[in-house]
């Protein structure tokens, strides 16, 4: 049976990503060694660095002035390393979600946290807007997409103040101007690569600024310095995520994605609109192209766990909504398909006419 992989990560990739990984984990370029078990400081590695580094800067029309590192510790470690490296008396966060909240906790250590809005007591079934920023903020930081609640926010947002944006589920599937942000953070496994890898682009100028000591390993300008090579960087997530970034380049770049994203959701979200049994989770302007929410509605609620097994037995995999949310969840990252967006289409069409 064919699987549909919805997982919200790690998550889906290009099967030809895949093999071309798994090719280079037996024989790397013909050297008789796994990418595995070559040093990071090959000759033959160093160009599959230069060549990720290249293709983030292309894909997002990057403007000088920015460096792209590749960092170990998930998205997690850079609400650490954000206020460690930019946060001097006071930031600003936009309480968005689970991973915002976890940002804001890490950076209360280091200074004040202003939650300029949050959309908590609703659950977080919405963007907030139109909220205050304060002007002698060091940065604002935003959540640009909320796996676990479905919502997104698919512009590049307007601030007085410079902006910090975890993108870590939603970077590559549409155009971002890299301008307007001091720092854009991803932790690769749900977009861009398998777990293990962080991507950061960030601004030369913005580093050094704050007066206390970073230890070394949590200096960006490390990191910078050396072209990600201070320490062993995780060499196998890098060459997939180069490999990916190559894949997103011949589909048509982020345009492209972009356009596909919108082709999914927009065919998801008008079957979860018709059908009688489901409801979706958020603000229809709020709504994630990435990560799709919905329930059962109220009168079929007792059909839940039988919808999850249907589903499965028809191949759906990781459709299972977060215990935050409940109900289910498909991510449709870039490399999903729209075969399988159709196939989860039919399930819930045919579950529908057995009930």
């Amino acid at each position: 049976m064919k699987k549909y992989n919805f997982n919200a990560g790690p998550s889906m990739l290009p099967r030809e990503v895949i093999e071309a990984t798994a090719a280079a984990c037996l024989d790397f370029e013909g050297s008789g060694l796994s990418l595995m078990e070559i040093s990071h400081r090959a000759k033959n590695f160093q160009p599959v660095v230069d060549k990720a580094v290249e293709l983030v800067k292309e894909l997002f029309d990057v403007p000088s002035g920015y460096s792209v590192i590749f960092l170990a510790g998930g998205a997690s470690t850079e609400f650490c390393r954000v206020p460690y490296n930019f946060l001097e008396k006071k930031a600003a966060y936009l309480n968005t979600g689970t991973w915002a909240k976890k940002a804001m906790k890490e950076a209360k250590l280091f200074g004040e946290v202003v939650e300029v809005a949050s959309s908590a007591e609703s659950n977080y079934t919405y963007i907030p807007k139109n909220f205050d920023i304060p002007a002698d903020a060091d940065y604002l930081h935003i959540t640009s997409n909320n796996t676990i609640f479905g919502t997104e926010m698919r512009y590049d947002l307007d601030s007085p103040v410079p902006l910090v944006a975890d993108m870590s589920s939603d970077i590559f599937s549409r155009p971002v101007d890299v301008s307007k942000y001091n720092c854009i953070y991803a932790g690769a496994q749900k977009n861009v690569s398998m777990a293990g890898v962080n991507i950061l682009i960030v601004k030369d100028d913005a580093l050094g600024k704050v007066s206390r000591q970073i230890p070394t390993m949590l200096d960006y300008r490390t990191h910078v310095q050396s072209g990600s090579m201070f320490n062993t960087p995780p060499v196998v997530p890098i060459y997939c995520a180069m490999k990916n970034l190559e894949w997103v380049k011949n589909q048509g770049g982020v345009k492209a994605m972009d356009k596909r994203a919108h082709e999914r959701a927009d065919l998801l979200y008008s079957e979860i609109e018709r059908n009688k049994l489901f409801r979706g989770t958020v603000k229809e302007e709020d709504r994630s192209l990435m990560n799709i929410c919905f329930v059962m509605n109220d009168e079929y609620k007792e059909l839940e766990a039988d919808f999850l097994q249907y589903a499965t037995d028809r191949g759906m995999v990781g459709i299972k909504g977060h215990r935050s949310v409940g109900g289910f969840r498909a991510s449709c990252y870039n490399a999903q398909t729209i075969e399988g967006v159709q196939a989860l289409i039919q399930c819930m069409k045919d579950f529908e006419a057995q009930h």
